[in-house]
C-alpha cells in the first residue's frame, strides 16, 4: 500500500500539445491528423458527437492507445506513453466515464489500490486517509475517507475518482463525459470543484457533448467530427448554433410536438409498492396513468424510485402491493414474456447492463426477444438466418445506426448508436405502451434529435409512451403531461406549460404541486 505522496503537485506542466495525432482500428479511422492542447490554468473542452473521436484521443494522451502517426509534447518535449502508468508519472490523470472503483473497498483503499507502501507489507491506511482528507478539503470534494464505495452516490463515486488523481500528483487532468451520470446539483458542484482547481494551476480537458455545460466552464472549446478536426473557438464565443454547427454539419431545429387527442388508458398504476435492492422501499404507492396517444414525462431527481419503477413495469421487479394493468389486463405479479406479450417495449435506463448483451453482434442483439417468432424459424424449430440478417439490415437502415457490420459486437458502438439499436429493436414489435427509461443519457445532439424524432412519430401511431427522464429540457419539450416522483410517490403532475422549470424543481424537491 502507498506512501503518501508530496503535499503539493508532482510535477508542473504549463502545457501540452497533441500534433498531427492518426489513430486507426480495423475498419474505422477513429483520428485523422487532430491537433490539440491544453495549457495550466484552462478548462479546454472537446466536443463531439458519439463516435466523432473524442475518448480515443484522450485515450492515446492517457497512453491507454498509442497514436499510428503524430506526436504528443509536454512543455515543449516530446514524449511516449505506452501505459497510463506512464502518463501518470508524467503528471497526466484521466476520470473515466465508467468509474474505475471496487465498490466493496473503501474510498482510502480504492486510492491506495496499486500504489506502494512505505512500511513493506504493512499498511498505512492511517497515511492514506489523512492526506485523503487534505485534499478533500483544499478542493472541496467532500467524502469520507472510510466509507465504502457502494455506499456512496454517483457524485461522490466521481470525486473520489479526482481524488486519486490528485492523490497520484495529476497536474493536468482528462474528464471524460463527466456529467452523463450526474443529477442538475451534482453538476454544479462539479463545476465549483473544476473551477477552483484551474485556479489552483490544474489544466483540465472537459470531454463531452452537452452544449449548455461546454459554453458553461470552458475557456476554449475544439470540436471534432467524425475523426477530423472541425475547429477550435474561445469558450465567450461558442453560441449554441454555432457549436451545433461544427458538431453535426447543419442546424439542429428544436422540436415543436403537435396537440393530438390523447386515447384511452392503455397503462394504469395504482397503489404501487415495491423495495428496492438495499431491501428498504422504493416506490410508496404509486399512481398514474398514460393514455393511447400521449407522452407522460416522469421527472425527478436520480433515486427516488425511478429505475424500480420502470423495473416493475417491465415484470423485471416483484411488486410489494397495487397493480399494474395493460389494456385492461392485470399484469401485477408477471414476467417480462407476459408484459412483451401484452403489448410493452422498454427501453432500459443501464443499456449495456439491461437493454444488450456486449459480446453479442449487432445481428444477435436486434433479436433477443424474437429470436423463437415462428416469422425467423422453419418449422418453429430452426433458425432462419436469411430472414433475421434481412430483418436486422432493415432496422439499421431505419435507425441510422452506424455500424461497420452486423457482426460487429455491439460493445464496439457508440453510445448512441447502441441507444439507437435498442430503440429499433423495441418499435419494430409495434408495442401499446413504451417504458422510455433516460433515452438519450450520455447520447450526442445528432442521436437525441433523432431519437425525440422516433418518440413523437410512436405518439402519433397512438403508443402510449411514459418518458422517465432527469433532464427537464427533454421531459418539457416532449410530454403531454409531467409527472414529479419524490421518495418513491408522485408529488404531483401537471399538463405541458402549466408549469416552469422552478416550479416542477420545487416538485423534485417534495414541494406539492400547486396546479390541478
Amino acid at each position: 500500500m502507498p506512501s503518501t505522496p508530496p503535499s503539493t503537485i508532482q510535477r508542473r506542466i504549463t502545457s501540452v500539445e497533441m500534433c498531427d495525432i492518426v489513430k486507426r482500428f480495423p475498419g474505422v479511422l477513429a483520428n485523422d491528423r487532430v491537433c490539440f492542447d491544453v495549457r495550466a490554468g484552462e478548462v479546454h473542452a472537446l466536443l463531439g458527437e458519439n463516435g466523432a473521436g473524442k475518448s480515443t484521443l484522450m485515450r492515446q494522451l492517457y497512453g491507454m492507445y498509442q497514436p499510428d502517426a503524430g506526436e504528443i509534447l509536454i512543455d515543449g518535449q516530446r514524449v511516449e506513453f505506452h501505459s497510463p502508468a506512464d502518463a501518470i508519472r508524467s503528471g497526466i490523470g484521466m476520470i473515466h466515464q465508467h468509474f474505475m472503483l471496487v465498490p466493496t473497498l473503501t474510498v482510502a483503499e480504492n486510492i491506495a489500490l496499486g500504489l506502494p507502501s512505505s512500511r513493506g507489507p504493512v499498511l498505512d491506511l492511517d497515511k492514506v486517509s489523512a492526506r485523503v482528507q487534505e485534499l478533500s478539503a483544499a478542493y472541496r470534494l467532500k467524502v469520507e475517507s472510510d466509507a465504502y464505495v457502494w455506499q456512496l452516490s454517483v457524485g461522490e463515486q466521481q470525486r473520489v475518482e479526482i481524488l486519486k488523481a490528485l492523490y497520484r500528483g495529476a497536474s493536468f487532468i482528462i474528464l471524460d463525459e463527466p456529467t452523463a451520470v450526474l443529477t442538475p446539483q451534482e453538476v454544479d458542484d462539479l463545476f465549483a470543484t473544476l473551477k477552483h482547481m484551474v485556479s489552483e494551476g490544474h489544466g483540465l480537458v472537459f470531454i463531452s457533448h452537452k452544449l449548455n455545460e461546454v459554453m458553461a466552464i470552458s475557456d476554449r472549446v475544439t470540436v471534432l467530427r467524425d475523426g477530423c478536426m472541425a475547429g477550435t473557438i474561445p469558450g465567450r464565443e461558442a453560441t449554441r448554433d454555432i457549436l451545433v454547427s461544427m458538431m453535426v454539419g447543419r442546424e439542429v431545429k428544436p422540436l415543436a410536438p403537435q396537440p393530438l387527442q390523447a386515447g384511452a388508458a392503455r397503462l394504469k398504476i395504482e397503489g404501487l409498492r415495491a423495495q428496492g435492492d438495499r431491501g428498504t422501499e422504493a416506490l410508496r404507492g404509486v399512481d398514474i396513468e398514460v393514455h393511447a396517444g400521449e407522452i407522460v414525462g416522469l421527472a425527478g431527481v436520480s433515486g427516488n424510485g425511478q429505475r424500480e419503477l420502470a423495473q416493475c413495469l417491465a415484470g423485471l421487479r416483484k411488486v410489494t402491493t397495487g397493480t399494474i394493468t395493460i389494456d385492461g389486463k392485470d399484469l401485477t405479479h408477471t414476467e417480462l414474456k407476459a408484459h412483451i406479450e401484452a403489448g410493452l417495449a422498454y427501453v432500459p435506463e443501464e443499456r449495456m447492463r439491461d437493454g444488450a448483451i456486449r459480446d453479442f453482434s449487432v445481428e444477435e442483439n436486434v433479436f433477443l426477444h424474437d429470436h423463437a417468432a415462428p416469422a425467423y424459424t422453419h418449422a418453429g424449430i430452426f433458425l432462419d438466418f436469411r430472414k433475421m440478417a434481412a430483418h436486422a439490415t432493415d432496422l439499421v437502415k431505419q435507425f441510422s445506426v452506424k455500424t461497420p457490420s452486423l457482426d460487429t459486437p455491439i460493445k464496439n458502438l457508440s453510445g448512441g448508436n447502441i441507444q439507437k439499436l435498442i430503440l429499433a429493436r423495441e418499435l419494430s414489435r409495434k408495442p401499446k405502451i413504451l417504458i422510455a427509461a433516460q433515452p438519450t443519457r450520455g447520447v450526442d445532439i445528432g442521436a437525441s434529435e433523432y431519437i425525440h424524432q422516433r418518440l413523437l412519430e410512436q405518439r402519433a401511431t397512438g403508443t402510449a409512451i411514459l418518458l422517465i427522464s432527469e433532464d427537464l429540457d427533454e421531459i418539457r419539450s416532449l410530454s403531454d403531461r409531467i409527472a414529479v416522483i419524490y421518495e418513491g410517490h408522485i408529488i404531483g403532475i401537471v399538463q405541458r406549460g402549466e408549469a416552469t422549470v422552478e416550479e416542477i424543481g420545487l416538485m423534485m424537491a417534495g414541494v406539492s404541486a400547486t396546479h390541478g
